[in-house]
């Protein structure tokens, strides 16, 4: 069967609402019954014994089978009810007044009489004559002749087949059908309150499961389940605590999912566009050494290194473009962790300022370092805080004009030590700060961020769990900064990107 849990759940009610009448309408009866039989066998406890010390019924030579007729026809004339019975000891019936094929028995059980006898609780059942299984309240007494032992019995049955016969009649007409009536409204009353019940109590469920089906494969959801109240307030609802997870939940994978889908985008954009830097100077390259090849005997000597020089200065950009690319996927994958060590950071700048010392006196730009006094040394990995300061001085001598200032700036503060790299250059325009550290494509190929070597640069400052920072300054060109922890409090760890 296809149904809701709702529906599962208010049939089972339903059942067991069901159920729960029928048993306390047979408990109903049942009581009522045992209540009836107790009332009367209490009222007629003694009549059995009044019947049995009558004089008239023995005589010296023991009953008086004429008198035991009178009497049995009389009292069933007074009390149609009752149904008089004289027994023997053994139980067996020698005298009734009962129609002709009534009594379906010979024999009846003396042990609930002799109970009676001795004043039990009522009420006591006694087998019925008149029925195969039956059983009946009665009055009991024995018949006894001169302080002899029993002769025999006299059994009374309280509620005969008249009194059943009755019964029926009654219990046919407006009294069952009012006691039906009562309990079917009974039921019905209980089934609305329960299938309403049911309903607010799975509300928050049925709310949750219309969120689960509207949630998109693509992991984005088309509407987020409401926060109830209740478990925002610490409450113990199950089904409130399973929706406000959920929601929590709905809301990760979203964001999961977006960050994988943008850097998804982000690499295929990489990988789809990388020719966009490598197509001009390989086209270069190319072109320089096809016209050496098909013009080698027409060129003079100054014309033939002028395009060779231009070949192998295309052929270094290639080469440097290839291994920056190479350098950032093994960033991203994991395949670097840094292995820090003690280093002196001043020692370092010095060393990273006689690489470009040639190229800035070329284009006449003065390089300058600012340097705190008592600068402890950094904790970090000596090759790649060298390369970080590599490619930010790159960036800033390429984009510096001439008699411009390029400075790096050192200083210490609380148990990190302050990077800052600066220039005179031309600085960056507004457009492009906000993605300066992403992919440096967008989807039409046009550069968005600040290039390869700034994405390197931020990769090796993430695995030493610092960030490299564009600041704003009043003035011309651009300012970076970043931190390192000093060696008196080593905090770098192996970080997976």
């Amino acid at each position: 069967m296809n149904l809701t849990l709702t529906q599962r759940l208010s049939l089972v009610f339903s059942a067991l609402l069901l159920a729960c009448c029928g048993a306390s309408a047979w408990l109903q009866i049942r009581s009522s019954d045992l209540h009836e039989m107790e009332v009367v066998q209490s009222l007629s406890r003694s009549l059995a014994d009044h019947i049995a010390h009558r004089t008239t019924l023995m005589d010296a030579n023991g009953l008086r089978p004429d008198a035991v007729r009178q009497l049995f026809g009389q009292l069933m004339m007074v009390n149609p009810s009752v149904e008089v019975y004289l027994l023997d000891n053994q139980g067996r019936i020698q005298g009734d007044d009962a129609p002709a094929g009534h009594l379906k028995r010979d024999r009846i059980d003396l042990a609930p009489l002799r109970r009676f006898i001795a004043g039990e609780p009522l009420p006591i059942l006694g087998d019925d004559p008149r029925s195969v299984g039956g059983k009946k309240v009665f009055s009991a007494a024995p018949l006894q002749l001169g302080g002899q032992a029993p002769s025999g019995y006299i059994y009374v049955v309280l509620l005969g087949e008249e009194h059943d016969a009755l019964a029926a009649r009654v219990a046919a007409s407006s009294v069952l059908r009012t006691t039906l009536w009562s309990m079917a409204l009974v039921a019905l009353l209980g089934l609305l309150a329960g299938l309403t019940a049911f309903g607010l109590i799975t509300r928050p469920l049925r709310r949750l499961t219309d969120a689960m089906r509207r949630f998109d494969a693509d992991g984005e959801p088309d509407a987020q389940p409401a926060v109830p109240r209740s478990a925002a307030a610490g409450s113990r609802d199950e089904i409130a605590v399973l929706e406000t997870t959920f929601a929590q939940m709905a809301n990760r994978i979203g964001d999961q999912w977006r960050a994988l889908t943008r850097q998804d985008q982000q690499r295929r954009e990489l990988i789809a566009n990388i020719s966009h830097d490598l197509r001009t100077p390989l086209t270069s390259l190319h072109g320089y050494l096809e016209t050496l090849s098909l013009k080698a005997s027409t060129l003079n000597e100054s014309e033939r290194q002028r395009y060779l020089a231009i070949a192998l200065a295309q052929s270094v950009k290639v080469g440097r473009l290839a291994q920056a690319l190479f350098e950032l996927a093994r960033l991203e994958h994991g395949n670097v962790q840094p292995a820090p060590e003690q280093f002196s950071l001043v020692d370092l700048v010095q060393d990273v300022f006689q690489k470009f010392e040639l190229p800035a006196e070329a284009r006449h730009i003065q390089l300058r370092a600012n340097i705190a006094p008592k600068l402890p040394n950094v904790y970090a990995d000596l090759g790649m805080i060298e390369r970080v300061l590599t490619n930010l001085l790159d960036n800033a001598l390429r984009h510096t004009p001439a008699h411009g200032v390029i400075a790096v700036e050192l200083a210490h503060k609380e148990g990190r030590v302050s990077v800052t790299v600066s220039d005179t250059g031309s600085g960056i325009p507004a457009d492009r700060r906000e993605g300066l550290f992403e992919r440096p494509f967008s989807s039409t190929g046009a550069h968005r961020g600040g290039g390869l070597g700034l994405l390197i640069v931020r990769r090796m400052l993430q695995l030493h769990r610092s960030e490299i920072r564009l600041l704003d300054h009043a003035g011309p060109g651009t300012t970076f900064r970043f931190d390192l922890p000093t060696a008196e409090k080593p905090t770098v760890t192996s970080v997976h990107l």
